[in-house]
């Protein structure tokens, strides 16, 4: 679903452009359709593209370009000052922050956290095996990789087997070496995910109740969720990291926005809290097994406003959850447009977000390089904090639930026959910004531009 459409066609027929376009986005939907239908034991072979607490800006960050962005108060990113910036100097300083704020995450959570081949963060001696085959896991095993856990995640028919690094091991190369032992299977690391939005994480606020919902209800993966006047919407919460659920300011924020979005009588929010209180939480096992919670109760809309590296167990736990049925949104993350490639909104078949200000322009701190599908506001609004306040919100994290509800309304139940027709609904309601047509800035266009706390 991230095939974008372009009107950059070179055509000066208007009639004949609108054709043309139209072709393509039904081409984009004939093919996503395949690929879910497509089964789980010839993913790899489709080829497809090789989010944890808030981080605070580093305040020891490159003097050039970067210190003049953050405020000395906060340490938050000063937005007037950002937006004053070119698009190089853009690039250039939210890039570096990117680096230093995942150097700073690293050294001070090392008991915890090292990076991987590809220099992401990841829990600390682990490595992750999908598709592994017994002579394999022989092979690892007399080389002295240990077998920490040989598991399946309920919902998603999907196998994994954690191995435990050797001793005085780096991540970085005995992920190398036991994927050469197992060269059938893909060994990953277990990266960790980070929120795409402003704001402290974890709280000692009281956690919201369950709440009974109904079937249909939407789902968000994310931090958990404190008790809010805001949030009117039935909410049942599980945890899947240590300590938790705990409530947070992120996973607080993006409920209030589902609750005042979704209005009464709604079904109800499942949220799932994959951070916890553990350091190395927001980690690619604690996505999958949510998403196989998801699953298990049938919902057909799940929002995940976090941003991290490709992962092989991730890949296949969307793939999987998409077989379900199961709708994924996604925040393309606030790391500016020389950011890589964010996940899981880069993933097939994953709809893309960004955010607007009430000006109705895309965040300057917004990435591109992550196919947008769609627009929702991403500035001037607010939502629930846990200290029982409604603070400002701004980041792509805030616009992914936006959307999301929008998506429900199209599609309340889980059904890959319905998919097509859902997003194209999704897609007719959007309204059309910056070029005409899609671009690569506001995908499809602005929707639920009036949503939000305000």
């Amino acid at each position: 679903m991230n095939a974008k459409k372009s009107n950059s066609l070179g055509i000066a027929n208007p009639e004949l452009a609108e054709k043309k376009a139209d072709m393509k986005t039904k081409t984009k939907w004939a093919a996503a359709l395949l690929y879910l239908l497509v089964p789980v034991a010839v993913w790899p072979q489709l080829s497809l593209p090789n989010v944890g607490p808030v981080l605070p800006l580093p305040r020891d960050a490159r003097p050039d370009l970067a210190e003049p962005l953050i405020d000395p108060v906060s340490g938050m990113l000063d937005i007037q000052k950002l937006e004053r910036l070119s698009p190089s100097e853009l690039g250039t300083a939210l890039k570096r922050l990117r680096i230093d704020r995942l150097k700073q995450f690293v050294r001070r959570n090392r008991d915890y956290v090292e990076r991987d081949r590809s220099g992401e963060a990841a829990v600390r001696g682990v490595l992750i095996a999908t598709g592994i085959s017994e002579a394999s896991l022989e092979r690892a095993q007399l080389e002295g990789f240990r077998i920490l856990e040989r598991s399946e995640i309920e919902g998603l028919d999907l196998s994994y087997v954690k191995f435990g690094t050797r001793p005085d091991k780096s991540l970085k190369s005995e992920q190398k070496r036991l994927q050469k032992l197992a060269d059938e299977a893909e060994i990953s690391a277990d990266n960790i995910y980070f929120t795409s939005g402003s704001g402290p994480q974890a709280t000692n606020a009281a956690l919201l109740a369950n709440s009974n919902v109904a079937p249909g209800a939407m789902g968000l993966i994310d931090g958990g969720v404190a008790r809010h006047s805001a949030i009117n919407v039935p909410v049942e919460q599980r945890g899947f990291a240590k300590g938790a659920p705990k409530a947070s300011s992120h996973g607080t924020a993006i409920a209030s926005l589902i609750s005042a979005s979704l209005g009464s009588g709604a079904r109800g929010l499942l949220a799932a809290d994959i951070y916890g209180s553990d350091p190395a939480g927001g980690n690619a096992t604690a996505i999958a097994r949510a998403l196989g919670w998801m699953a298990q109760r049938n919902v057909p809309v799940v929002a995940i406003s976090l941003v991290g590296p490709d992962n092989g167990l991730l890949a296949r736990a969307i793939k999987a959850a998409q077989q379900k049925g199961i709708l994924i949104v996604a925040a393309v993350g606030n790391d500016g447009p020389a950011a890589p490639p964010r996940y899981p909104a880069a993933y097939k078949g994953v709809l893309g977000v960004t955010g607007v200000d009430q000006h109705e322009r895309a965040l300057p701190e917004a990435g591109t390089a992550t196919p947008v599908d769609f627009a929702a506001p991403g500035a001037d609004i607010k939502g629930a904090s846990p200290n029982g306040r409604l603070v400002a919100l701004r980041g792509t994290s805030f616009a992914a639930p936006l959307v999301a509800v929008r998506l429900l309304s199209h599609y309340p139940a889980a059904n890959i026959s319905r998919i097509e027709p859902a997003v194209n609904g999704l897609i007719r309601e959007a309204k059309d910004l910056g070029k005409k047509g899609a671009d690569k800035f506001y995908g499809n266009g602005l929707v639920c531009g009036k949503c939000g706390l305000r």
